[in-house]
């Protein structure tokens, strides 16, 4: 799994998630617990991962939906 994106924004990292299941791809979030941990005050942020085969197929799907500019 490789990372497409990189945010503190809740709301958008979960729009995402849903947007990529949707159309079937496989993702996760990584760094959930350690950014509950520091207090979730902005230090470390969430990352969205997805399957590398799909990786381009997930990217243009989120820019499509207006997350373009939260991209890696």
């Amino acid at each position: 799994m490789i990372e497409i994106m990189r945010t503190n924004d809740a709301v958008g990292l979960s729009f995402a998630q849903s947007l990529l299941k949707d159309q079937s791809i496989h993702c996760m979030v990584a760094d959930q617990g350690m950014s509950i941990l520091e207090g979730s005050i902005g230090i470390l942020q969430r990352r969205l991962l997805v399957e590398a085969d799909r990786a381009d197929e997930a990217r243009q799907i989120l820019r499509d939906a207006g997350l373009g500019g939260e991209l890696k």
